[in-house]
C-alpha cells in the first residue's frame, strides 16, 4: 500500500510528482533542490547554501511523514558540476555526522531551475 506524504509548510512540487511516497515501511523523498519554500527561489551562496537548503527541505518532508534525517538509509546527490563535490559535502556532513546513510553522487547535464544540486533519499520507518 502506498501513501502520499503531504506537507503544508514545505517545498511544493513544481511538476507531476509527490514530495514523498510511503510504501512498505520506506519513505521515498523526491529530489530536493536548494529552493526556499516561502518563495520557490534558489537560495544564494552557491552549492553549499543550496545543499543546506535542500536538506532542510528534505527534513521538512520527513517530519511530515513522522521521521527524521536519522532515518535516511540512502541518498542520491545530483550535481551540476562534480568539481563542487567538496563544497556540497561540507553542508551534507553538517546534517549527517554519524551513522551516515549510503550515498551516491553524480554530475548531471542540468538540474531544475538552474539548481547546482538536487538530493533524493530513502528513509526507513
Amino acid at each position: 500500500m502506498k501513501k502520499v506524504v503531504i506537507i503544508e509548510n514545505g517545498p511544493k512540487p513544481i511538476g507531476a510528482y509527490s514530495p514523498a511516497i510511503e510504501a512498505n515501511g520506506f519513505v521515498f523523498v523526491s529530489g530536493q533542490v536548494g529552493a526556499d519554500p516561502a518563495d520557490g527561489k534558489l537560495v544564494e551562496g552557491g552549492v553549499t547554501a543550496q545543499t543546506a537548503q535542500a536538506l532542510r527541505n528534505m527534513e521538512a518532508i520527513l517530519t511530515a511523514a513522522g521521521l527524521t534525517m536519522a532515518d535516511v538509509v540512502k541518498a542520491t546527490v545530483f550535481l551540476a558540476d562534480i568539481r563542487e563535490f567538496a563544497a556540497m559535502n561540507e553542508a551534507y556532513k553538517q546534517v549527517f555526522q554519524t551513522d551516515c546513510p549510503a550515498r551516491s553522487a553524480f554530475q548531471v547535464a542540468n538540474l531544475p531551475g538552474g539548481a547546482q544540486v538536487e538530493i533524493e533519499a530513502i528513509a526507513a520507518r
